[in-house]
Formats: C-alpha cells, structure tokens, sequence
C-alpha cells in the first residue's frame, strides 16, 4: 500500500509521523506521505518539520516517507503561489483540498488548482467534465478517497476521470490510527467506485511513480 495523503499532529492528525510510520509499516505499507492541512499561517512552520522527520526515517531504509502539504481551504486565487512556496520549503507531493461535498470549500477551488503546479487534487467532489479534462492535460492525480464522507462522490469522480484519461489514485486522508488501510481495502475502495482491477492496478503505479518522482526532487 502506498499512501500520499495522511497527516500527523503537525495538523489535525492524531500522532507523531514516527508512530504513524510505525502503524503504517506493521499493516503493509510501503511508502507514505504526510500532507498535514496548510494555507499561508503555517506552510513555513509545517514542512521543514516535516522534511526533518522525513529524513530520519529514510535513514532506516524501511517505509519511504515522503513530506508533502495538503493546500487547505485558502482562497483559490492563492494556490499557485502557495504551491511555489510549498515546493521551495521543500515539499514534495503537493496536494489540493478539493471540492468536496461534505465542506465549504470555495467554488473555483478544483480549476485553480488543477491550473497550478501540484500533484494531487484530494477529494474533487462533483467535478466537472471541464476539470477533469484539464486534469488530465496537466498529468494531474484526482483522488478515490477510502475516507468516509469523502469517498461519497468517488464513483463520479472515477467515472469522470475515466472518460478524460485523467490518472487516478486512491488515499486514505488519514488522520486517526484507524483510518490506515490494507492494500485489499484500497482495491475494496476502488471497485466500489466502479474500477476495474486493470484500472486498480494503474493506480498502483501511478502511486508509484509519484513517489519515485517525489524522491528524485
């Protein structure tokens, strides 16, 4: 299982990213991000922190740990400015807060971001075909969420993606030990999404690419 969307207490998340690590490690992950939530109050405190824990795992040449942000709730117009700070402080695996229908978040989100330089647009909610089109030009991952509420538009969003070639990936947006999952959950997530296996096997390396390129940056 890999995983690009998890956070620690650096945000809302309820451990440190070593136990999470741990956890994560002991149920058959082989890498994992940690994107805990940002916007411009907290970009330069969250990822040099994160970068650091990072890099002391890797040391152990065990899980890969990955530092990224999660892009949360800020003005759409301020995304791809934060995206180009967030990748000079050294994150690499950006991800978007989408339009998920189950928050506020601010109409224009999915578009700016997809217009940015990103990753991962996190829970898209009802994205239009226009986005997910755009998505799929700009190389874009739009996320299959395992996490409940989220995961409630993942048969649209997969449908959607499907039909414009945009890459899919599924996640957990972890924030609590339990909301970590075993690689057969995450095809469970997918097919109940209307994936095939073929198109849960193209997920898989599409998450492994990530990672790859995340680890060469």
């Amino acid at each position: 299982m890999i995983d690009l969307h998890t956070h620690t207490l650096f945000s809302d998340g309820e451990l440190v990213p070593s136990e999470l690590v741990r956890r994560a490690a002991v149920i058959g992950y082989t890498a994992i991000a940690f994107t805990d939530h940002a916007d411009i109050s907290n970009l330069d405190f969250i990822i040099p922190r994160i970068r650091h824990a990072c890099s002391k795992i890797n040391e152990k040449k065990g899980l890969i740990a990955v530092p990224g942000i999660e892009l949360t709730h800020v003005h759409p117009e301020d995304i791809a400015e934060l995206a180009r700070q967030a990748r000079s402080l050294g994150a690499r695996i950006i991800v978007v807060h989408g339009e998920t229908i189950v928050e506020p978040v601010m109409p224009g989100t999915n578009r700016k971001a997809l217009e940015s330089d990103i990753d991962i647009l996190a829970h898209p909610g009802l994205i239009s075909d226009e986005d997910a089109e755009l998505a799929a030009r700009n190389g874009i991952c739009l996320e299959i969420s395992a996490r409940k509420g989220h995961c409630l538009t993942n048969g649209h969003v997969a449908k959607t993606a499907l039909q414009y070639g945009a890459r899919l990936i599924v996640n957990t947006d972890t924030h609590a030990p339990e909301d970590l999952i075993s690689l057969e959950r995450a095809k469970w997530t997918a097919q109940g999404a209307g994936l095939s296996e073929d198109d849960f096997s193209r997920m898989l390396d599409t998450s492994r690419e990530l990672v790859k390129k995340a680890m060469e940056r």
